[in-house]
């Protein structure tokens, strides 16, 4: 079995988390007033849980996943800078309290910490490809978010996300996939519970 396999054997599960109210009011420009602000601090702080994610599980990944884990923390520390320059022209605070879907993506990751490196591995995939998927159905976005749309459908993540399945796959080959399936349908719930979060969410 490949990572990639779940997703046509959890078919709805995957669609609940990658295509969603709020991707297509981004696709229409169609958002709620403060949605738009309530997503872009809250995965500000979810990036930032996610490099600390990442960057204990490259401690602890096979040798031939380093490569790719520690592309991705560049990326994820460049991304908080990309974060933090939209914020500042939009006069938008950061320093918020994480939503309770955010908490609970954050306390799903550090539970992945105690988990074997091929779980690690394969939430990460599936976290990194659900953003690539999600962003494909937003594409190519109402002009106010095009940026964001371009950033998260750019050839070089979609390089990134088979980057990891191919890392993923190969753990798998070396030591099994218990515990894979498990924690795949746990981060299609923790994406759709977020973008629902950022639909129905406000910020002052």
């Amino acid at each position: 079995m490949g990572v990639a396999d779940l997703i046509r054997t959890h078919t709805s599960d995957w669609q609940a988390a990658t295509q969603h109210a709020f991707l297509d009011a981004v696709r229409e420009g169609a958002l709620p007033d403060g949605a738009f602000q309530t997503w872009l601090v809250q995965d500000y702080l979810f990036v930032g849980d996610l490099l600390t994610y990442q960057s204990r599980l490259l401690a602890r990944a096979p040798r031939r996943a380093q490569a790719v884990l520690i592309s991705g923390l560049a990326a994820l520390e460049a991304e908080l800078t990309w974060f933090e320059a939209h914020a500042e022209t939009r006069r938008w605070r950061l320093d918020a309290d994480r939503e309770p879907a955010t908490a609970q993506y954050r306390s799903t990751m550090v539970g992945l910490e105690d988990a074997a490196p091929i779980v690690g591995l394969a939430a990460l995939w599936a976290i990194e490809r659900a953003y690539l998927d999600s962003w494909k159905s937003a594409a190519p976005g109402d002009s106010a978010y095009a940026d964001f749309v371009e950033h998260w459908t750019a050839p070089a993540f979609e390089e990134y996300v088979r980057g990891l399945e191919r890392a993923a796959d190969d753990a798998i080959l070396g030591g099994g996939d218990a515990g894979v399936e498990t924690a795949f349908l746990r981060i299609a719930r923790r994406e759709r519970e977020f973008w629902d979060m950022a639909l129905g969410g406000r910020q002052a």
